[in-house]
């Protein structure tokens, strides 16, 4: 079932404006808070029902990561079909997507859509984080950025390379941990004296030892597969503070996909967050010495609760001379990360400029020095 919001004046599409917080009516305008919305529709948007789909506040109690529900109910579901068929509601043309994603634009019509089934259950996020920059700013923000590379393709600014930008909602596992720590090392303390032409060298030995307990909060695990995790890390932080209850309006005008791995699958990488920086702050606490030597280390990792939310990224891929390349922009903060094509043909040009400059200044230097 694919669902719309339609404007209640018009009957245009609402789609989730960032710079308002708002679903807006690209039609004549009309502006209103998801909450409006749903008071307005009852719960039920254009194109289908919502009722039964939600969970109760008891479902989402906090559990620990060996029962993870989400893993149960994904083992419980076919594998054996990847691609399905909806009808877009405004327009009626055939939209197949794959069966991880979540909210579709239409590409006859450019109508929003989003697929009920995808994001209810236990599949239904706890929280969404609300884009927050709007898609005109984010095609500033990537053109800005191509401005830092000297040879960039032409082609790579054009208008069609701009419409690619897409927004994108990504399925996130969010973690919380009790971290203890102990740490032992060795640690050396040095002074210099001298007495008439000698010089003495001292050195004091310490066995040093650290506890410390510390609790993690929210750490971010992409759950897409499509999604390049160390890119994706780039992107970070997220200011959680914008987290809001999970509702399909907060997708409505932007792609969407459910996670592809459990919370289970990804806690490995989790845990590793947590226990690199749990390392890193119990070793810089030692200090004062002249050297420092860790000689053991045991790390103890209790799991709190974790979360399935989703957060918004702009994206845009670009294929040049047979390799891909990527930009992605933090849909909250503005935080990007990309690598830009180099054109073969305004790298040729430059070394043609650079070796004329040359030739050129080569030829003063020769000239000055026959006058003197």
């Amino acid at each position: 079932m694919v669902i719309t919001y339609k404007c209640p004046n018009c009957g245009g599409a609402m789609e989730f404006d960032g710079s308002s917080g708002k679903l807006r009516c690209g039609q004549c305008g009309t502006e209103l808070t998801v909450e409006e919305m749903e008071r307005l529709t009852g719960g039920t948007p254009e194109g289908g029902s919502r009722s039964g789909d939600e969970d109760t506040d008891e479902d989402w109690d906090a559990s620990p990561l060996g029962e993870d529900s989400y893993q149960r109910a994904e083992q419980d579901e076919e594998q054996t079909v990847n691609m399905r068929v909806y009808h877009c509601p405004n327009c009626g043309a055939e939209l197949m997507t794959d069966e991880n994603t979540a909210a579709v634009i239409c590409s006859f019509c450019g109508s929003p859509g989003l697929i009920a089934d995808r994001m209810s259950g236990v599949r239904r996020p706890r929280a969404v984080l609300p884009f927050r920059i709007t898609r005109k700013e984010a095609e500033q923000r990537f053109l800005k950025w191509t401005k830092h590379g000297l040879l960039t393709p032409k082609e790579f600014t054009s208008k069609n390379t701009l419409e690619k930008i897409s927004g994108l909602y990504v399925p996130y596992w969010l973690y919380d941990y009790h971290v203890d720590v102990a740490m032992r090392a060795r640690a050396t303390r040095s002074r210099v004296t001298r007495r008439g032409d000698t010089e003495y060298t001292y050195t004091d030995h310490f066995n040093v030892f650290r506890e410390v307990e510390t609790d993690y909060e929210k750490i971010p695990v992409d759950a897409s597969e499509k999604m390049d995790d160390a890119s994706m890390e780039c992107l970070e932080p997220f200011d959680y503070s914008g987290l809001k209850d999970f509702d399909m309006g907060y997708l409505s005008g932007y792609l969407a996909e459910k996670y592809n791995f459990t919370s289970d699958e990804l806690e490995g990488r989790a845990k590793n967050r947590a226990r690199e920086a749990a390392l890193g702050i119990t070793r810089s606490t030692i200090d004062g010495y002249h050297t420092v030597n860790v000689v053991d280390q045991r790390v103890r990792i209790n799991e709190k609760r974790v979360e399935y939310v989703m957060l918004p990224v702009w994206v845009l891929n670009y294929r040049y001379r047979g390799q891909n390349y990527t930009f992605m922009l933090n849909g909250q903060t503005g935080r990007q990360y990309g690598k830009l094509p180099i054109s073969a043909g305004k790298a040729v040009g430059w070394m043609g400029i650079i070796t004329g400059i040359s030739f050129v200044l080569l030829m003063a230097i020769g000239a000055i020095g026959g006058l003197l």
